[in-house]
């Protein structure tokens, strides 16, 4: 059955509840007998109906359940692991399926004809944009990002965490007021606490916090090897700088403002836990950054 005759049985029904003879004069206009539409209303869905009505159902679901910021290849990333769904599912069935919801991804449009950065190669840059990894806890990024909150914003934290290349989890986070050594510090120690006895690579900007001596000598005690950003090259960073910005503009975005600091905790610990739990990425697989991350340990 077309899918705008479906629709205009439905409306016909919503329509003319309590309003006897209406259906009479529907139907004369949308051009049906009442045969067809007392045919449809007994009849008994196909096995296809079903599988879309529970599609929908399941879609709605994943839609919501990632702040309405993901499209359909990552709604059907979510669907293919969805116990629920027992059957075949395409990517045009759920393009098409979200067109009949009404529903596309509400994140940020892409920008085009971005400048490429200089290629120029200093020691201490070690890392080198080389972002590919096989296994975690070969290559940490460190940064932090400001976060407000309060009635009207005017209060502001800065965000500090540790992100595992491979795979793009988030080992540690940190809130503090300032972006400190001891602040940093502290998100490292929660981080070898997480992974254990590892000696990666760390790579961070050129910040106070990251030159600091006393910071300096408490990577020194894990032995990791050192690697810093170029000064004014952001983009020697850009997956944590990607993190951050997926991080504030599919979750903290998507949300309205904390009014106080805890709610500000628990908002941030929240999302930290979406976008490693839940959050699945066809780059790997279709896992989430936990499950890559654990399988791999």
């Amino acid at each position: 059955m077309k899918q705008q005759h479906r629709l205009a049985y439905q409306a016909i029904k919503e329509v003319s509840q309590n309003n006897h003879g209406a259906i009479t004069v529907l139907l004369r206009v949308v051009g049906v007998s009442r045969q067809a539409y007392s045919k449809y209303w007994t009849r008994t869905e196909t096995e296809k109906e079903l599988q879309d009505k529970l599609l929908k159902e399941r879609i709605m679901y994943w839609y919501e359940l990632n702040t309405k910021t993901i499209g359909a290849g990552k709604i059907l990333i979510n669907l293919l692991a969805d116990n629920q769904i027992t059957f075949k599912v395409s990517l045009k069935q759920v393009k098409r399926l979200m067109r009949e919801l009404d529903i596309k991804c509400q994140s940020r449009i892409k920008k085009h004809n971005r400048s490429k950065q200089k290629e120029i190669y200093i020691q201490d840059n070690v890392l080198n944009q080389n972002f590919e990894v096989t296994g975690p806890n070969q290559v940490w990024l460190c940064d932090s990002t400001e976060i407000p909150y309060g009635l009207n914003g005017e209060y502001k934290v800065r965000l500090s965490g540790v992100l595992d290349l491979y795979g793009r989890y988030l080992i540690s986070s940190n809130i503090s007021l300032t972006e400190t050594s001891a602040a940093e510090i502290i998100v490292f120690q929660r981080a070898f606490t997480k992974a254990g006895n590892v000696c990666p690579m760390v790579h961070t900007d050129r910040g106070s916090a990251f030159t600091s001596l006393s910071f300096g000598n408490f990577l020194d005690e894990h032995g990791v090897i050192r690697s810093m950003s170029r000064p004014g090259t952001p983009y020697d960073n850009s997956p944590m700088e990607r993190w951050w910005s997926e991080f504030k503009l599919r979750w903290m975005n998507r949300h309205p403002m904390p009014k106080t600091y805890k709610e500000l905790v628990k908002l941030v610990n929240e999302g930290i836990h979406y976008f490693n739990h839940i959050n699945r990425s066809q780059t790997i697989n279709g896992h989430t950054p936990a499950e890559h991350w654990d399988m791999a340990i």
